[in-house]
């Protein structure tokens, strides 16, 4: 069995999931856990909650890893965990893991978003900076803005905080207005790129493709069952 972990990085994922996969919400700590103990083995982690409950823990990654059960991480809480767990096995996939693993992006926060509940299919209600730079980086490779007006954006988009961060109030920060603001409200919307789902569709093919073919687990390291762990994994949660 493969269990798959998204939320509003790929609303979809059970229309796009194929058989064998099961599609779960964002995972909170204990999901990972509990995931293993249903008899996983395969993780995709895209998605997690951490504001208002506890995030996915790094230990039930190694948990997970020293069981034999491979876990792919992308786009967004997965993207995080892939770049801190590589080392001991977790396979990071796309741009964010990417960047996050050779320290070109250092922020959590760059991956956050507000959004609605799953009842609505997670409606993005804010923009993480995710998507923000692969928006201006298209839009500066392809010339349509100018060096320095990127460069502005960008720094307006990371001023904000990621609740507050829509194209509207990127402008409001760079005091845009007028037809220009109506001609960049139009351009971003036209040219916009979401990283966090192309990321996501990338681990959802690699889960789809996925055989088991040896351990999962990387390097030499042992898994500790620490007071913690016996604590905290006493009380399995359910899904």
């Amino acid at each position: 069995m493969k269990i798959l972990f998204a939320g509003p990085s790929l609303p979809d994922a059970a229309a796009l999931r194929q058989d064998g996969i099961e599609a779960r919400p964002p995972a909170a700590h204990g999901d990972v856990l509990a995931a293993v103990r249903a008899g996983a083995t395969a993780i995709g982690l895209v998605d997690g909650n951490f504001e208002h409950v506890a995030p996915v823990w790094h230990k039930e990654i190694l948990h997970a890893l020293e069981a034999g059960v491979t876990v792919f991480g992308a786009a967004s809480m997965g993207a995080l965990r892939a770049a801190e767990c590589d080392g001991f096995g977790m396979i990071g996939i796309g741009r964010i893991y990417e960047d996050y693993a050779a320290g070109r992006r250092v922020d959590d926060a760059d991956v956050a978003l507000l959004h609605g509940p799953a009842e609505l299919g997670y409606p993005a209600l804010s923009l993480p900076m995710v998507n923000v730079d692969a928006t201006l980086d298209r839009l500066a490779a392809s010339r349509r803005l100018g060096d320095q007006d990127i460069a502005r954006l960008r720094e307006a988009a990371r001023a904000l905080f990621y609740k507050d961060r829509t194209w509207p109030a990127i402008l409001d920060r760079t005091g845009s207005g007028g037809d220009n603001r109506r001609q960049l409200l139009q351009l971003f919307h036209a040219e916009a790129v979401n990283q966090k789902r192309q990321d996501a569709l990338a681990l959802l093919r690699a889960l789809t493709d996925f055989r088991p073919q040896g351990p999962a687990k990387r390097g030499d390291w042992t898994f500790r069952v620490t007071t913690l762990w016996r604590t905290a994994s006493d009380q399995p949660r359910t899904q």
